[in-house]
């Protein structure tokens, strides 16, 4: 340092005497050429001069009172260049050549030129400043020196952002005091005049030394004496600006304005680092909230999704069958509902849910944090092993249904044939047995006895003729019984009444048969032809019966093939009526014939057949009730036939579509797998290829919505097979959704890529490369790689892990981070985050502890208060709600931990 006073002693007064002025420049120096209007002006303003002296003096005394000494004239008190060599070795903390000793003029110009060489060796530029100036104490000058110091040593060292000296001193202000109501930091001049900017800094880093909401924006001098005298008291920094003169000055001294300021940025330099750290950790505590938000939503669907699941899978495996169509048509429109309506989401909510946890998991990775691992039982393969349970359950579902409708229509059909025949055949038993128990032939004549014996051999004919309609009846009972009808209880009562009746009939005619035959030796022969009309009249009266009620039996087909059996059946029935008409007229003429000779023969007879209640008027109305059946008949085949034309029409529209869009999605699902494995392009075109591509698959949704509506008339018209194609609806179904969710998937895959190589400054060659090697080995394109392969992809790229010792634990290493859940499986995915993790750096555990440790103050712990004045609110809260009690031996109450948060941020340890 110089010695001033031993100087001093030694000066001699002498004849002025020129000196050269120190020049020279450097990279740093051009910032001076922004202050060149000190070479511009000719005069000072006399206000500026005023508030540049009285500054720049309180600044220069500010270092020099760390020497000991001061300066009262700074235009006289520089001109023998001791106090100026001595400022300098103050503020630079260098030592600068041993002063000249003597007053004279040359020995003054030299102190001074000593003084502006090692300015100009800073790397400033002095324009037209020179020692002869100084020395001869031109005001003007030995400002514009003194601005340059300050400049230099003061103000060019002030970064923020990336920008430096004026502009970044500015931009500090600014950010400090954007708070504040009133203040807005615009320049160094006007912005300052009403002394609000200058409370609202020291406000903002010492809120206890100024009370910010009693000052009035229309009181300057008052507001601008209390900021210079609480920054004098206590901060330091001295009184260097009158306040009368800033607010009468139109426009302040922006250098003397500068310089003050300057002082309050290096004074408030530590609060600068503690913002520093304070930006870091907020940071870091952004990504972990974030992060635990996105957990927590994946949490809440996989929950909602699995819950859906366990609420459906029951329903879909309830096969309880109910009694009647109309409860199984209702069940299979409610699945309709369920695969139309509620299923379609769900499958859109299952596969964002495993895109927002792949893409959690690359934020974690990206961030050096650890895997996410979902709550027991929310695990992603949980959700799949779910979604599996209930395809399971869907699968056949629809095909039961169906089978149970066309089963219950069946039973109704056959349970309705039942009722009929059962209702034919009790209306002719009615009365039979008190017939068959009937004594007449106790008190019969001959003739009569010989009538009852024909009559009742008639009946036993027709008896006979019924056995088969019984049989038939008894036999749909057992297939009701079979097939599980509902009402099973009241036919097999109906059917075990009838067998019954049947039993006590046959009983009863055989003993009648006996009873007549016991008298038949007593009797004449009766009316052979009466009997030979009753013989023939009840096999033809039964067949009409029969034919009446093949006529009116209802039927149910399936195809066109059947219906045209039938209408085969009902020719060959029709072309049989013409032998039946024969046989009517021959029937009703041995009844003419009975009546011709009992009249030619004059015989009276006794009134209707004895032998027979089929009277020709029975014969006659009856088969005018075929006549009239027939063509009724006929229409209803038609339409059926009309009917099962139409499905056949149904059948071979579907299959026409479904041959079209069930070959498109596997054509589609083929190219998909083609464009994941070569992925040519940089990952934006990849990507949006990859959008089009789905654009233009969802475009494609009106041809399944129209597959869908031809498949609804299809069950709509009960269609139960299609021989036109080889795809069901189910089969288009399960393929588009597993279409939609695979495009999906690979566009999340290459969003996750771009994510990555952005975050990890990867560069688009670099991620071509890792494709193709990845792709090299991945030889089933199956998108990912079995541990052998991946080792065979890290050996290729330069990877230490052969077959021994060391080579092994390093592999078993690099499998823990790309596969922590030992699924056997490496996806491209994982592959990408490890080789980006193995080049590039990310913020640490200990960059965090470092960070908290400068807002605490170097202490070990840090106090909510702190949190809550260095840290946005909701970041404070966070972390204080987070961080456990210190319990070092220097704890004190209210203490947090900070270094086990900041750890535990990283999964190093447990909170």
């Amino acid at each position: 340092m110089v010695d001033y006073h031993a100087a001093n002693q030694s000066y001699q007064y002498g004849p002025s005497s020129g000196g050269n002025g120190a020049g020279g420049g450097g990279s740093m120096g051009d910032y001076m050429a922004q202050e060149d209007d000190w070479d511009r002006d000719l005069l000072l303003d006399p206000a500026w001069e005023k508030q540049q002296r009285k500054t720049f003096t309180a600044w220069c005394n500010s270092h020099l009172r760390k020497a000991g000494t001061q300066i009262e004239n700074i235009d006289e008190d520089f001109r023998d260049g001791l106090k100026l060599m001595l400022l300098l070795e103050v503020i630079s903390g260098e030592r600068l050549p041993k002063p000249e000793r003597g007053k004279m003029r040359v020995h003054k110009i030299n102190n001074v030129n000593k003084a502006l060489d090692f300015i100009a060796s800073k790397g400033v530029k002095l324009v037209s400043i020179g020692a002869e100036e100084i020395v001869d104490g031109n005001a003007k000058m030995t400002l514009g020196m003194i601005w340059t110091i300050i400049l230099r040593f003061a103000i060019q060292d002030i970064s923020v952002e990336e920008t430096s000296a004026k502009e970044g001193l500015l931009l500090w202000c600014q950010r400090k005091t954007a708070p504040y109501k009133n203040v807005n930091v615009q320049n160094f001049h006007i912005s300052w005049k009403d002394g609000l900017a200058f409370n609202a800094l020291i406000h903002r880093h010492r809120p206890e030394l100024i009370e910010y909401d009693k000052l009035r924006k229309d009181d300057p001098v008052t507001n601008l004496n209390n900021a210079f005298e609480v920054a004098e008291k206590y901060l330091d920094i001295p009184k260097m600006l009158d306040a009368e003169d800033i607010v009468g000055t139109l426009r302040p001294d922006e250098k003397a304005i500068m310089t003050y300021v300057s002082c309050f940025y290096h004074a408030f330099s530590g609060a600068q680092k503690a913002e520093t750290a304070a930006n870091r950790i907020c940071k870091v505590l952004a990504v972990n909230q974030e992060n635990e938000h996105l957990m927590e939503d994946y949490e809440r669907l996989a929950s909602d999704l699995l819950e859906w699941i366990r609420r459906t899978i029951p329903w879909l495996e309830d096969r309880v069958p109910q009694k009647t169509i109309q409860e199984m048509q209702q069940k299979l429109e409610d699945f309709r509902d369920y695969r139309r309506v509620h299923k379609p989401p769900k499958v859109q909510e299952k596969c964002q849910l495993e895109i927002n946890f792949n893409t959690l998991q690359t934020k974690l990775r990206l961030s050096n944090r650890p895997a996410f691992m979902p709550s027991e039982g929310r695990m992603v393969s949980d959700i799949n092993n779910g979604w599996q349970h209930l395809e399971q359950a869907e699968k056949g579902y629809e095909e039961w249904l169906l089978n149970e409708i066309r089963r219950l229509e069946r039973l109704d059909h056959l349970a309705e044939k039942f009722r009929q025949k059962a209702s034919i055949h009790e209306a002719w038993t009615d009365g039979k047995e008190a017939m068959l128990k009937h004594r007449d032939y106790e008190t019969a004549t001959l003739s009569d006895i010989k009538a009852l014996i024909r009559k009742h051999e008639a009946f036993e004919s027709d008896l006979a003729a019924h056995q088969d309609r019984v049989e038939q009846i008894a036999a749909i009972a057992q297939e009701l019984n079979e097939l599980d009808y509902y009402d099973s209880h009241n036919v097999n009562t109906r059917c075990q009444k009838i067998c019954d009746q049947w039993d006590a009939l046959g009983s009863l005619t055989q003993s009648r048969r006996e009873a007549l035959e016991k008298t038949e030796k007593q009797l004449e022969t009766i009316d052979q032809l009466h009997l030979e009309y009753a013989k023939r009249a009840a096999p033809f009266n039964n067949w009409m019966e029969s034919a009446m009620e093949d006529l009116q039996d209802m039927f149910i087909v399936h195809t066109i093939e059947e219906i045209e059996g039938l209408i085969s059946a009902h020719d060959q029935f029709k072309s049989t009526l013409p032998d039946a008409d024969r046989e009517r007229e021959a029937i009703l003429a041995i009844h003419k014939e009975a009546q011709r000779i009992a009249e030619s023969n004059h015989i009276k007879l006794s009134g209707s057949n004895p032998y027979t209640t089929v009277t020709p008027q029975i014969i006659n109305s009856k088969w005018e009730k075929v006549q009239q059946l027939v063509p009724k008949r006929d229409h209803a085949l038609l339409e059926e036939q009309s009917k099962q034309q139409s499905n056949e029409h149904l059948r071979r529209q579907f299959a026409s579509q479904a041959n079209i869009v069930g070959p498109w999605i596997q054509t589609k699902m083929e190219e998909i797998g083609r464009i994941s494995i070569e992925m040519n392009g940089t990952l934006e075109d990849q990507l949006n290829h990859l959008k089009r591509y789905e654009r233009s698959i969802v475009d494609y949704k009106p041809n399944l919505d129209l597959l869908e509506q031809q498949h609804q008339l299809i069950q709509e018209a009960l269609i139960f097979d299609n021989k036109h194609t080889n795809y069901t609806m189910e089969h288009i179904r399960v393929g588009w959704e597993q279409l939609l969710t695979t495009i999906a998937r690979t566009i999340n895959e290459v969003e996750n890529q771009i994510l990555t190589r952005d975050a990890k400054g990867i560069s688009q060659e670099q991620m071509q490369e890792f494709r193709a090697s990845f792709n090299h080995f991945d030889k089933d394109h199956g998108g990912a790689l079995g541990p052998e392969e991946f080792k065979a992809c890290l050996i290729s790229l330069g990877y230490d892990v052969e077959n021994d010792r060391q080579g092994d634990a390093e592999f078993n290493r690099i499998m823990s981070v790309v596969d922590p859940n030992h699924s056997g499986l490496v996806t491209f995915q994982a592959f990408i985050d490890f080789m980006s993790r193995e080049t590039t750096d990310t913020d640490t555990a200990d960059q965090v502890i470092a960070s908290f440790k400068v807002l605490a103050g170097d202490k070990n712990f840090i106090t909510a208060e702190e949190l809550r004045r260095e840290l946005p609110p909701d970041q404070a809260e966070y972390c204080i709600a987070r961080m456990a009690p210190y319990q070092g031996p220097d704890a004190v109450p209210g203490a947090l931990d900070y270094k086990s948060f900041s750890t535990a941020l990283y999964g190093e340890s447990d909170l």
